[in-house]
């Protein structure tokens, strides 16, 4: 690693630390996934060691990350209805789901670098594929934990300022937006629902993660995906995440979903992510799990977290899917940052899996 490098990373550590005193963490009653100040996985994973991070950042066998240009896009519509789906990929974990008259945004994302409020970060390797002023009216905002690249306060600002939404994400999270000027946020616990619209309707569900935006808050702020029942379809945004045993308790509480928003990066090197992170090979388990119809992988091709390539989770995804037996392979839809995919009402035929499928994965 480079010393500029290394300055960076310290110079961000020593920010990060200096804010930790002034952050609100949540007060509530214990469960079975909160002791009373911290949050914790339903399987629970060993901490990975400074020294595991040194050894990594000292012996890195990076991808390639060429920098991409926006690729010419029309606006998205005002609206979608008529029980039509239109998905939007903006950048990394930004999607915009189109569905029932709702315009719904998942952890957005527009600034440059993804840090302490842009001075520290990671930079972008590719523009948002919709510039901010093209969005539609945004109804729902959701968070699905505060990594500083799924929370990232200047563009929850200009969005408030602008279409004032409905935010909504996990425990504790509210309290520490209203310090940053964001005010108004919802918080649901895993398994809790909201009304979004007349037969519209959003419930949080586990995700085998962390949280934490300094030195001293990891686990304070409860991290989180969603899954959205439409008129129509159901929708599963996974946020970011490991593989779980929730996939088996999804797949209990909602039989199938029409479309699974999946991450995929970083993925290398595997000792190293896959305790938080799915891999393309895990995603294909997931969707194999959850009888998905449809995968859009997110979580790629916008910010170098791992050492996977810029497109390799994608390249890798694909071959996996195209392994797989006709009978048990989910539609797949690769978007690039400002492409769309649209599942009209009529024809989406829904994946059907036998024993035999599970079983080969």
């Amino acid at each position: 690693m480079s010393g500029g490098r290394l300055a960076i990373i310290a110079g961000g550590v020593l920010m990060a630390a200096c804010t930790a005193a002034v952050l609100p963490y949540y007060r509530g009653p214990r469960t079975d996934h909160f002791d009373g100040r911290h949050f914790f996985n339903e399987e629970p994973f060993e901490e990975q060691q400074p020294s595991e991070l040194a050894r990594w950042q000292l012996d890195r066998h990076r991808g390639k990350w060429p920098d991409s240009a926006a690729i010419p896009a029309p606006a998205p519509p005002a609206r979608v209805g008529g029980g039509a789906l239109r998905v939007t990929m903006v950048n990394h974990a930004t999607v915009l789901l189109q569905m029932d008259s709702l315009n719904i945004l998942t952890d957005p994302v527009w600034s440059a670098k993804v840090g302490l409020e842009g001075q520290f970060g990671v930079r972008r390797h590719r523009p948002p594929g919709i510039p901010f002023d093209s969005l539609p009216r945004i109804d729902i905002v959701l968070i699905s934990h505060d990594h500083y690249d799924h929370m990232d306060l200047p563009s929850l600002r200009r969005l408030q300022q602008r279409y004032h939404p409905r935010v909504i994400t996990g425990l504790g999270n509210p309290g520490y937006l209203a310090t940053q000027g964001i005010q108004g946020a919802e918080q649901l616990d895993w398994w809790q629902s909201a009304t979004l619209a007349p037969g519209v309707r959003l419930t949080a569900v586990p995700a085998r993660h962390w949280s934490g935006r300094t030195l001293s808050d990891r686990y304070e702020r409860l991290w989180e995906g969603f899954v959205i029942e439409g008129r129509r379809d159901t929708v599963y945004f996974a946020g970011d995440t490991g593989w779980g045993r929730m996939y088996r308790e999804l797949h209990a509480r909602w039989s199938r979903f029409t479309l699974a928003l999946l991450p995929v990066a970083p993925f290398r090197p595997r000792w190293y992510m896959a305790r938080k992170h799915l891999s393309p090979d895990d995603a294909v388990r997931v969707a194999i799990e959850t009888r998905s119809a449809m995968v859009i992988p997110i979580h790629w091709g916008t910010f170098e977290l791992g050492d996977d390539g810029e497109s390799e989770a994608v390249d890798t995804l694909r071959a996996a899917v195209s392994a797989l037996p006709d009978r048990c392979r989910p539609g797949l839809s690769v978007l690039r940052n400002g492409e769309h995919a649209e599942l009209p009402a009529a024809g989406r035929d829904l994946l059907t899996l036998s024993t035999m499928c599970l079983r080969a994965r």
